[in-house]
């Protein structure tokens, strides 16, 4: 099976290209500018003519959440022109597409995790362009999976935990806010589960079950951890191996004022995931030491 990945520096296209290396039973090759090119929606079509593939994953996106706030054109271009023009390109090979999309479709005000029945209510730029990229999708591929995931983290490109652990070098506190609650995920667990869902859509291609929106992030627990929480955690895997680390001023969100506002709540419920696809990624905290290392060690 050959699973084509947009995007070649993203955290979750690295992540694909690392976990397929120990697949026997498919491959994984990304592609991105210029060749394509999710600014140029008009291109794509052609950009994937004879591109011989299984499934696609589309894990570009525009994700630079404040900046969007003053791009919102380029934002749309890219998380919802260039989706729709990806997935369009998909159902007219008959080629199952998987869109990756986010916890920032909602508005973060609900006490409890969110589901997939829920109705989105975006807060930023960012989070109307990728939900405005959902419904393209899924208008232009009605057989597409769109999965919703949120705080990812990965040894690759740039996240909370490498900012927090770079930051640490060189100031002994922190101020990290603990008002917002989600579930940090790893990117190499959301690939994990990006390909069992792939090998789904393979084997039973025409279930209904298999298609539509599902939330994938790691297994959150009893109590969902804040930003402060999981720098904590960061912190401990850090200096459990030399690295450095520092104290965490708690802080709330109107201390730490961003142009774009962020989700209060951010914890997703995976069930529907794990009932249809058979996917559950570990619970939050069993990655983040791994990481750290690796995080340590590249730099």
């Amino acid at each position: 099976m050959r699973i084509l990945v947009t995007g070649t520096e993203g955290q979750l296209a690295r992540s694909l290209l690392e976990r397929a290396q120990g697949a026997n039973d498919l491959s994984v090759f990304a592609m991105g500018r210029p060749d394509l090119d999710l600014m140029r929606p008009h291109t794509i079509a052609g950009a994937l003519a004879g591109v011989d593939c299984d499934v696609i994953v589309n894990a570009a996106a525009y994700t630079a959440v404040d900046q969007a706030e003053s791009e919102p054109d380029i934002a749309q271009a890219v998380n919802c022109d260039g989706a729709e023009a990806l997935a369009r390109a998909a159902a007219g090979a008959n080629v199952p597409f998987i869109q990756i999309s986010t916890d920032y479709v909602f508005n973060g005000q609900k006490d409890g995790a969110w589901t997939e029945d829920d109705s989105p209510d975006p807060l930023s730029v960012y989070g109307k362009t990728k939900l405005a990229g959902e419904m393209a999708v899924q208008a232009a591929a009605p057989k597409a999976v769109i999965l919703r995931t949120a705080w990812v983290y990965s040894p690759f490109g740039k996240n909370f935990a490498k900012t927090m652990l770079r930051l640490a070098e060189s100031r002994d506190e922190l101020s990290v806010v603990s008002d917002q609650t989600g579930a940090p995920t790893s990117a190499l667990d959301i690939a994990d589960g990006v390909l069992a869902v792939a090998r789904n859509l393979v084997a039973r291609a025409d279930d209904p079950a298999l298609h539509g929106v599902f939330h994938m992030t790691a297994t959150a627990g009893g109590t969902a951890p804040t930003w402060a929480d999981f720098a904590e955690q960061i912190f401990s895997a850090s200096r459990d191996v030399g690295g450095p680390s520092a104290q965490v001023r708690r802080i709330t969100t109107a201390e730490y004022p961003t142009p774009a506002a962020r989700p209060r709540n951010s914890l997703l419920d995976c069930t529907r995931l794990e009932q249809a696809h058979g996917v559950r990624l570990p619970f939050w905290e069993k990655p983040v030491a791994n990481i750290v290392r690796r995080i340590l060690a590249d730099s």
